[in-house]
Order: structure tokens, then C-alpha cells, then sequence
């Protein structure tokens, strides 16, 4: 199997994506010439000058030292490439997890710092055993139980919130530390502290970083402006005017091991944890569908969750903080034209360069700019056009975003991310709860039928009321199927002497629904009119039996179709004769 723009010495594996268990060496390292090598090392270097803004930014969000968020993109991103199955998705820190740290360990911590930083990569230990644990559940498909809806509107509130907190450092004055509202009204009360030097050096690094999103796509200007605002830091006194800098950062690589938390403080962590880790896991596995669908092949979401409890692991135990896939970085890492993990892996190795011979550098780096740097990436994280395609299209949809917008915003981050998963949840019981009950009509010339309400040309049989709902006939749905139908069966005068059931879309019949058809036959042969079941598939025909339906309901075999159940209906054909060439086996 090609793909289009793959080179022909690509890994099958690699390209596509296999599922497959881990191995001690992935699928991608077998056949891996010299000719990939070199590509991916062109696209490790300029993922790398992405990754070293990205470390500090987020770090600053975190409410952590710039080096932790470099110890946990380098760490994590020396193991991923190794677990991950997607080529081209990148592990890094990343605004949402970092903020949602950011505002939850504060009151935990106590306003110790060497606690703080211990209780973060704590939290990053437990994101690794909970992704472990679900890997090995195998529930990789679990995390798109999050509906997209949801996430949207949590991704807004979490831009709405991060522009709360990066404000006050581009205008120069004192940073507030509650939430969205009280951030606000600190930003408010005190915008006649602005220091215009430092509102001067953050706008112009924005401008630079908004012309390079426009003219320069996919390179790394953030490097650039880092390394600019660093000279000009130290060049022209920006400290001496007010500027406050990035100040020292720590050469070396830290010792590895685990952090100082007391046992207690794993049950206060738990709910933080499950929070980042849903983020992550979401996160990260969209990343790959989306690469997958554009590349070819198919992602297995276990190996996704696995590749996310060794970065986590790594992370946690190189004082560093929970990492997930980054969406940015990752298409970064795939337009540099990266075939493999082993980019990710180089990136890594040179990050490792700059922590331990470049890092003194950093200590110029003005706060304003770092500011500006978080701010453009908030603004990735607001979809504009897909707030307009659900206006469009689908009011309901835009209300369940701005649901889970209003928790962000009036609960915080740790508490929106729970609201968001629980909307997704009822969202789905609410859609299972109330399946689509169609009401069928003759397709006009043959001997099919289709939904009355979607094809208005199609004809009603007098006498016969046909319906197929769109969904298993289970505990929680089956009142709400027999609603629809008693209703639609007792309004028109005179009523139905027969009514159809096709059950062709209804792949699982419980206890409950198979009671609900009996109850549904009784009542309706209580008003004069007789319930047919037809193409029923062979399991639902085998728990129909077993429950002795068939003696409220007649025989239900795999040879009568609708259309054979209207002939004998109107009395053109016989009740228990065979099915039509049509019918088929399900």
C-alpha cells in the first residue's frame, strides 16, 4: 500500500498506522533508511525552535519555573515517538492542561513553590497510571464519548480565561490569580498602572507573531521573536524601565525521580488528574484521526493511550507537569515534512542541548513578550467558523458549546472539564433515550419503503401503519417507541386494523423491549388493530423467541418483508408465506 507524498522506502507499518500490541521496536524503526533520517532531522530542528517558546509559555501558565515546561516536552518527547502509533503527533505541554494546573494546585500548594512544583509532576505520574490503566482496558474508543460540540465551547472558555491571565503581563501591571470574572475586574481596576514601555515591546512582538502567522505559515517565528526580544531585553535596559523579565533559568538536567507528595495528597490530586488526562486523551487522539484520514490508514486509539502514560511517566519523574498531544506542533512536525516518530525524538535530543548549554540566555527574556507568545496561541484555540457552521446549522449544538463556555467561565477550568464530560453524557443518553421512529410509506413503483416524513411522494396503505425506529429497542427507550407509535396509531379515525414493526435497524433487542412490543401488541389489539414484527435481525429473532413474543405478535421469520406484511395485511398475499426475492437475511 502507497500513499500519495509518501516516499516509497516509508515503513508499511509506519504509514499505516497499525494497531497492533507495542513492541520494544516500533514498527516505524524497521526498514528506517538514511534518506528519512535526514528529512526527519530537518523537521526535528524546526519542531524544536517551536518547542522551546511553547515550554516557557505554558510553564508561565502552569505557575511554574520556564524549566519545567522544558523538561517535560523534552522528557516525554524521548519516549512517546517510541509507544505512539500516529507518525507525525507531537507530545508537548499544552495552554489548556497548563492553566487548568495553573488555577487548581494554588490552594493545595500554599504558596510554596517547591511544593507546587512536586504536587505538578505528582499530577503527571498519576495522568501516566490512569492512561496505563485504560490501555490496558483497551478504551482507547472511550474518549469519543466527549462530544466535539462540547469541546468547542470548553476550548473558548479556556482561551477566554488564558487572555484573563496573559493581560495584565503584556500591559505591565500586577497579574490577578482567580478566575475569568475576577481577572477581569482586577485587569479593570488597575489599567491605570500600565506600563507603556512594556505595552510597547509586547504589541510589537504580537504584531511580528500575527504577520508571521499571515505571511510565514509554519515557521518558527516564535523562535525568532524570542531570540529578538532577549537581545533587545538586555540591549536597550528594559528591566531598568519597569519590564519585568523571564530571570534565571537553571542549566543542567534535573535528577530524575519521584516527587516529594505525601500519600494524602494523591486523593486531593485525583480529580486534576482525571481532568488532564481526559483533555490529553481527547486531545491526542483527535490529532491522530485527523492525521490518519489526511495520510491513510487507520489510528488505534490504545496506542495512543500509551504512548500518553509513557510521556507522562517521563515527564513526572523529570520534574515536569502532564503533556498531551499538541495540536499545533504536531502540524508543525508534519509540514516540515517529518516521516516518522524519530522527529519528535531529535527535537527532544536538541531541547536537551538547550536546557544544558543554552539556558542562561532565557534570564532577558521580557515578560510582555512570553505574553504575547500564549496570546496567539489562545487564539488557535477559538474556531471562529465552526461557531458559524452551528449557528447555521444546528442551534442545539451551538447551545450545548456555550454550555460547557458558561462552566469554564463560572466554575473554573477543573470543574468546566467535568461539566463538559457530563453534557456529553447526557447528550448521549438524551439522543439513545429518544431514537427516530419512522413512519413508512410505499415508494411509489416498487416494493419498498422509506420515511413518510422525508419523502412526502410516497404512499400511505390504507388500513396499515408501518414504523421502524432508528435504534436498538432497549430499557431506557422502549416507553418512548411505544409513545410515538400509540400516538400516531390512535390519531387518525378510523384507526389502523394492522400495524408493522420492521425492526431491519434495531440490532439489539433487551428484556425491556421485547416486554414493551408485547405490551404494545395487547394494547393495540385492545382497540381492534393486530401488530406484525418483520426483518428482525437473527439475534433479536433468537431473544424474541426464547421471550415467546411471537404469541402476541405472530411468527417472525427472516423470509416476510414489509412488503410481504402489507400483502397479507390488505389480503393479497399470504400471512406466513415465503418472503419476497427482496427480503434478505440481517
Amino acid at each position: 500500500m502507497s500513499n500519495p507524498g509518501s516516499s516509497s522506502d516509508e515503513p508499511e507499518a509506519a504509514k499505516a498506522g497499525s494497531p497492533g500490541t507495542w513492541r520494544p521496536i516500533p514498527a516505524w524503526a524497521s526498514g528506517y533508511s538514511f534518506r528519512m533520517l535526514r528529512i526527519d532531522v530537518l523537521a526535528g530542528i524546526t519542531l524544536a525552535a517551536y518547542l522551546v517558546p511553547a515550554g516557557i509559555g505554558d510553564s508561565s501558565l502552569a505557575g511554574l519555573p520556564p524549566e519545567a515546561g522544558l523538561y517535560a516536552c523534552m522528557f516525554s518527547g524521548l519516549v512517546f515517538g517510541w509507544l505512539c502509533g500516529s507518525r507525525h503527533t507531537v507530545i508537548t505541554v499544552t495552554s489548556a492542561i497548563s492553566l487548568l494546573l495553573g488555577t487548581s494546585l494554588g490552594e493545595l500548594a500554599g504558596g510554596d513553590q517547591t511544593r507546587f512544583a512536586a504536587l505538578a509532576s505528582c499530577t503527571a505520574l498519576l495522568v501516566a497510571a490512569l492512561a496505563l490503566g485504560s490501555w490496558l482496558i483497551r478504551a482507547g474508543e472511550l474518549v469519543n464519548f466527549v462530544s466535539e460540540t462540547v469541546l468547542v465551547g470548553f476550548k473558548v472558555g479556556v482561551a477566554l480565561t488564558l487572555a484573563s491571565t496573559q493581560l495584565p503581563k503584556l500591559l505591565g501591571i500586577s497579574s490577578g490569580h482567580g478566575g475569568f470574572w475576577s481577572n477581569g475586574r482586577h485587569l479593570i481596576e488597575h489599567l491605570p498602572e500600565t506600563n507603556w514601555t512594556a505595552l510597547t515591546v509586547g504589541l510589537a512582538a504580537l504584531g511580528v507573531l500575527v504577520l508571521g502567522k499571515l505571511f510565514l505559515k509554519n515557521k518558527p517565528v516564535a523562535l525568532f521573536v524570542v531570540v529578538g526580544a532577549i537581545i533587545a531585553g538586555g540591549a536597550m535596559g528594559l528591566r531598568e524601565r519597569g519590564v519585568k523579565m523571564l530571570g534565571e533559568v537553571p542549566s543542567g538536567l534535573p535528577a530524575m525521580g519521584l516527587p516529594a507528595v505525601a500519600w494524602e495528597d494523591l486523593n486531593e490530586l485525583l480529580p486534576l488528574a482525571m481532568a488532564c488526562f481526559l483533555l490529553g486523551a481527547v486531545e491526542t487522539a483527535a490529532i491522530g484521526r485527523m492525521f490518519a484520514s489526511k495520510h491513510g490508514g487507520r489510528l488505534n486509539a490504545n496506542r495512543e493511550l500509551l504512548g500518553l502514560a509513557g510521556g507522562n511517566l517521563a515527564a513526572g519523574l523529570g520534574q515536569g507537569f502532564p503533556v498531551s498531544g499538541g495540536m499545533s506542533q504536531s502540524l508543525v512536525n508534519e509540514s516540515a515534512g517529518a516521516r516518522t516518530p524519530a522527529s519528535g525524538l531529535i527535537a527532544a535530543g536538541l531541547l536537551g542541548i538547550v536546557i544544558i548549554f543554552f539556558s542562561g540566555m532565557l534570564r532577558n527574556l521580557p515578560q510582555p513578550v512570553l505574553a504575547a507568545i500564549v496570546l496567539m496561541a489562545v487564539a488557535g484555540l477559538v474556531k471562529v467558523h465552526t461557531l458559524v457552521h452551528l449557528w447555521k446549522t444546528d442551534r442545539t449544538e451551538l447551545l450545548i458549546a456555550a454550555a460547557a463556555l458558561m462552566g469554564v467561565l463560572a466554575s473554573g477550568l477543573l470543574r468546566g472539564v467535568l461539566i463538559g464530560a457530563v453534557i456529553s453524557m447526557l447528550l448521549l443518553i438524551r439522543r439513545a433515550a429518544r431514537p427516530h421512529v419512522g413512519f413508512l410509506g410505499r415508494i411509489p413503483g416498487s416494493r419498498r419503503y422509506s420515511d413518510l416524513d422525508r419523502h412526502s411522494d410516497n404512499e400511505e396503505i390504507n388500513g396499515v401503519l408501518i414504523f421502524r425506529p432508528e435504534g436498538s429497542l432497549v430499557y431506557f427507550n422502549a416507553d418512548h417507541v411505544r409513545d410515538v407509535v400509540l400516538r400516531r396509531a390512535t390519531s387518525p379515525l378510523p384507526a389502523p386494523h394492522t400495524v408493522i414493526c420492521d425492526l431491519s435497524a434495531s440490532p439489539l433487542v433487551d428484556l425491556a423491549g421485547a416486554e414493551m412490543l408485547k405490551g404494545l401488541a395487547d394494547e393495540l389489539r385492545a382497540k381492534g388493530t393486530r401488530l406484525r414484527v418483520v426483518e428482525a435481525r437473527s439475534r433479536v429473532r433468537d431473544r424474541l423467541r426464547k421471550l415467546e413474543i411471537e404469541e402476541s405478535v405472530g411468527q417472525i421469520d427472516r423470509h416476510t418483508s414489509v412488503a410481504d406484511a402489507v400483502d397479507a395485511a390488505i389480503g393479497n398475499g399470504s400471512d406466513d408465506g415465503p418472503g419476497a426475492p427482496n427480503s434478505s437475511e440481517r
